[in-house]
């Protein structure tokens, strides 16, 4: 873990900064938003924002489960890399690992969901666009992850898409430790 802190502080920087200004967009709306184009220009602009946080916190929600297993995984040499928080090493984890880190995605979006339908004030035009897209990404990553993970539960291989690389132990450029 010691060679990943730099990157993962920088991704946790990127993010936090990514937060605070869709956090910044939604006190705009709720305190004086403009009128007329402007203002659903900038409802469109704070919903798009607001379903990358959503995005976002679910990246992080399957980081976090691959740190709870102890997986191996590759961060970004930038934050500006990959749309991926990280790789999961195929090679590297065992399958209860895999599942972890699948699960803490699924849960993440499920947290997601929540806070947003909670805290979004019901009256702007931009909840109501965040929801929207908020519900298409959880609806994405129902057709394209669930598969996958019911694949493997049942006794399939580890998948080996975009978000996953497969190095043999010792080569992983940051085993967990």
């Amino acid at each position: 873990m010691r060679g990943q802190w730099r990157e993962l502080l920088q991704l946790l920087l990127r993010d936090g900064l990514i937060v605070a200004a869709v956090l910044g967009l939604w006190t705009w709306q709720a305190a004086d938003p403009p009128a007329g184009t402007t203002r659903v220009a900038l409802a469109v602009a704070t919903a798009l924002a607001t379903t990358l946080v959503g995005y976002l916190a679910h990246e992080w929600g399957h980081l976090l489960g691959a740190l709870a297993a102890r997986s191996r995984f590759e961060l970004p040499r930038s934050p500006f890399e990959s749309p991926f928080l990280f790789k999961f090493d195929r090679a590297g984890n065992s399958r209860p690992q895999f599942f972890a880190m699948t699960l803490g995605g699924f849960a993440a979006s499920i947290l997601t969901v929540a806070v947003l339908l909670l805290a979004l004030p019901r009256d702007l035009l931009a909840s109501w666009i965040a929801l929207a897209l908020v519900a298409v990404g959880v609806v994405a990553t129902l057709v394209i992850e669930v598969p996958e993970f019911w694949r493997v539960w049942r006794g399939g291989p580890l998948p080996d898409g975009a978000a996953f690389v497969s190095r043999h132990a010792g080569e992983s450029r940051h085993p967990a430790s």
